[in-house]
């Protein structure tokens, strides 16, 4: 985002390509080959959108989950900790936590840091117990906020309200299989971390606790359902793209109730 002061590290929006069009099969230039059809392409960084953060994709030190060499990542891809090893997994008890409805807000501030009260308070307004194995989708507003103004300036990158670093004992204790925010970056941006370190949540989430993260989930649908029955829990599925080395996944999240 323009607003950003860190680089953009390379990533895209998707860029979608037409292979076969209707207008050529209209005009017969592919009838040799028997039919008439349309095809297309995608090429995207794999995690532009809506996606997980797989095991292999932030380090600690020259280390990531496991204990492995980050020089397990190559140009080849991840010969360890690759998100295809979650492919069949990403399905369970989701719960939502509607941080900002519960502070009676259409969104949180940037940089504004959720506490473990807030999400333990969020839990008890709500109504919802929490259990080992859930997967956790924490609303903001951010995403919303920013498809109201019509610009997604600062969205990826900037400041940001999300997860205060006192939230990774919160994470321990409750011992949940997954989290997912509507943010670019799940934690509170300006960071809650010493000048030079990026993302330090990050750091002790993936690469310490194995905790892959979903980032960019739309939520605004899901939060006013769960609002108008009073149901803050559902059956979650949101399975990464089985590709084979790759460090991050776009994912299409469904909440059933």
């Amino acid at each position: 985002g323009a607003k950003s002061k860190y680089p953009a590290m390379g990533r895209i929006n998707p860029v979608h390509t037409m292979i076969r069009t209707g207008t050529d099969a209209y005009s017969g230039v592919l009838d040799k080959r028997g039919i008439r059809a349309a095809d297309d392409m995608i090429v995207m960084p794999l995690q532009c959108g809506t996606q997980w953060d797989g095991l292999g994709h932030v380090f600690f030190d020259n280390y990531m989950y496991n204990g492995f060499d980050c020089r397990e990542v190559s140009s080849a891809g991840a010969a360890k900790c690759g998100i295809e090893k979650t492919k069949n997994k990403m399905v369970g008890r989701g719960v939502l936590l509607d941080v900002a409805r519960y502070k009676g807000l259409d969104t949180l501030p940037d940089g504004y840091g959720i506490t473990c009260d807030d999400l333990d308070e969020t839990a008890k307004k709500q109504g919802v117990e929490l259990r080992r194995g859930d997967y956790i989708i924490v609303r903001t507003g951010q995403m919303e906020d920013k498809l109201r103004v019509g610009s997604w300036d600062g969205y990826p990158g900037g400041d940001a309200p999300g997860f205060a670093f006192e939230t990774l004992e919160w994470i321990q204790k409750t011992q949940l299989a997954a989290l997912a925010s509507d943010t670019w970056g799940c934690e509170v941006r300006p960071n809650e971390s010493e000048a030079g370190i990026n993302q330090p949540w990050h750091w002790i989430t993936i690469p310490n606790m194995g905790m892959t993260m979903g980032e960019i989930f739309y939520l605004k649908d899901l939060a006013d359902d769960c609002a108008a029955d009073g149901k803050y829990e559902f059956m979650f599925v949101a399975p990464a793209l089985p590709i084979t080395g790759a460090v991050g996944s776009p994912t299409n999240p469904l909440a059933i109730k």
